[in-house]
């Protein structure tokens, strides 16, 4: 079977657990959101996956080999993060041909092409490069690289607008003219919503949902009115969250809408809504 298996991780630092009892199966061939706050767990998870660290208990397959120390199960797999493993004193088209050394399936035509689209100053040192231009040249590689499983860890992080909206066009184009799986870990939703076709959230070191975002998205909705009405409404449903702006009150609700009073609005959630509401704290 193809895909990675994270089959009951579990990881401590110390007395700190950073991840507990966490089984998911991320297939091959979709664009995931690794979705949490700061501080959730979410680079845990994926430097375990990468093998960066190990797992306290626990463990991760790839293509149904185990990813612990197992250098065939690793070269499918590509990692971009704020972490960098390249030497700072080299240039751009270095780094090319170093991760093309490891990574045969790189294409290095393409990343020369993204440095232009990027604007990236390819006579520059990587370690003269400024915080977004850092991020930049990581994504590029991550996008060329040509593996089975692309991991993007906060891929945005001191991007502009401008150069975020690229990278997302250029993920999407990249995905649906050679296939493979695409693992957007981020706390930032809203803006990649669009491309995640499974959501994975965790908060807290814990799974709280694993879905596919249509059917995440399809089984929530919004409930909007007086303070008094939504509350009412809402007795006896599974309640996400809720928002209150002076006597007006949104109630995140799980389930689809029936009988609405007269003076209730009804709308969708977004993915973003959805994530908020459950990683609220006391909203579990």
């Amino acid at each position: 079977m193809r895909g990675i298996e994270i089959k009951e991780v579990t990881k401590y630092y110390g007395k700190h657990k950073a991840l507990e009892n966490i089984s998911v199966n991320i297939e091959y061939g979709k664009i995931y959101g690794l979705l949490g706050r700061n501080g959730a767990g979410k680079s845990t998870l994926v430097n375990i996956i990468s093998n960066r660290v190990f797992a306290t208990k626990g463990e991760v397959l790839i293509d149904g080999e185990p990813a612990k120390e197992n250098e065939n199960a690793l070269s499918k797999v590509f990692t971009v993060s704020e972490q960098n493993f390249l030497p700072v004193d080299m240039k751009f088209r270095e780094a090319v041909k170093l991760t093309k050394s490891f990574f045969p399936s790189f294409d290095e035509e393409y990343a020369l092409k993204l440095a232009g689209m990027f604007e990236l100053d390819m006579k520059k040192k990587l370690a003269a490069l400024s915080t977004g231009y850092n991020t930049i040249y990581k994504v590029i590689l991550g996008l060329a690289v040509g593996t089975d499983y692309v991991i993007f860890d906060e891929p945005v992080l001191g991007l502009d607008a401008n150069h975020r909206e690229l990278f997302y066009k250029q993920l999407i184009e990249r995905y649906s003219e050679q296939g493979g799986t695409f693992i957007i870990s981020t706390h930032l939703i809203d803006e990649c919503a669009s491309l995640i076709e499974r959501a994975v959230i965790i908060d807290s070191g814990k799974l709280i949902e694993d879905c596919d975002t249509e059917e995440l998205l399809a089984g929530a909705y919004t409930v909007t009115g007086s303070a008094a009405a939504a509350d009412a409404y809402a007795q006896g449903k599974e309640i996400i969250g809720s928002d209150a702006v002076g006597g007006l009150k949104s109630i995140y609700i799980k389930g689809k809408p029936e009988n609405v009073p007269e003076g209730l609005e009804i709308s969708k959630a977004s993915l973003q809504n959805i994530f908020i509401r459950l990683t609220e704290k006391g909203q579990k």
